[in-house]
């Protein structure tokens, strides 16, 4: 099977499998480039409420395809950034689940995810230094915010892996399940995510990555939709909240 990104909706959680088994799922130019538009579908989805973002068996994903970056290093460069962005913007919450080595542009994209999830013996590292590349600003900055400045530079000064205790523990996890239970515990939190208010993720989505001129807006989308109400009377009938208010439907 070619390098390609696989993707599937189940439950209204949307999952999106990086492919590559002869690279160790390593990112092609055309499957970095293939992932906005599929995030822009899946986003319009209104059966979709969070995002897994994966890989096909035992690793998540090895960076990017090294044969891309002797070809044209800018411009694998900017498709990578390219989806990142597109990826840290999809307005509904997303999660990488992380098996085996996430590495280079695969730590890149996890980053990008608002949660990472790891199996027990998961590796990362941001190995641009390996390569004399410069890591992009926006990465470097997403990077900074996860771990703090002292962990990004060990990270990037060095291109060493660390393994998923101290990867927990530095805050590039939040997560981390003993080997086996990684899907099993993907599945129950994102049955949580599906069952909460689109509204309060979206606009938390917002606040938390620091945008702060969408109070008023927010405030307004709050009154219009109904979902506090709602989630008060489902609170005192002592029943499941049934939200409508959708970021696909939202306009």
């Amino acid at each position: 099977m070619e390098p390609q990104l696989l993707h599937n909706v189940i439950d209204s959680v949307a999952t999106v499998v990086i492919r590559h088994p002869a690279k160790r799922n390593a990112m092609t130019a055309a499957m970095w480039g293939s992932l906005p538009p599929l995030l822009e579908t899946l986003a319009a989805d209104p059966e979709v409420r969070a995002l897994v973002l994966t890989g096909a068996g035992a690793t998540f994903c090895a960076g990017a395809d090294i044969s891309t970056l002797r070809e044209s290093p800018s411009t694998a460069q900017r498709l990578a950034v390219a989806a990142e962005e597109a990826l840290a913007a999809f307005p509904k919450p997303t999660l990488a689940a992380v098996r085996g080595h996430c590495v280079g542009g695969g730590a890149q994209l996890a980053a990008a995810c608002d949660l990472r999830f790891a199996e027990e013996g998961a590796r990362f590292g941001v190995t641009p230094a390996k390569l004399g590349i410069v890591y992009p600003a926006s990465a470097t900055r997403r990077l900074v915010s996860l771990v703090g400045p002292a962990t990004a530079k060990y990270l990037l000064f060095s291109g060493e892996l660390i393994d998923t205790p101290r990867a927990l523990r530095t805050g590039l996890v939040d997560e981390v399940l003993p080997e086996g239970q990684l899907d099993k515990r993907v599945a129950e939190f994102t049955r949580i995510l599906t069952s909460r208010s689109q509204l309060t993720q979206a606009a938390a989505k917002e606040f938390a990555n620091g945008r702060a001129d969408r109070e008023a807006h927010w405030g307004e989308r709050a009154r219009e939709s109904g979902d506090a109400a709602e989630g008060v009377a489902a609170f005192l009938e002592r029943r499941a909240p049934h939200f409508t208010w959708s970021v696909s439907t939202s306009g």
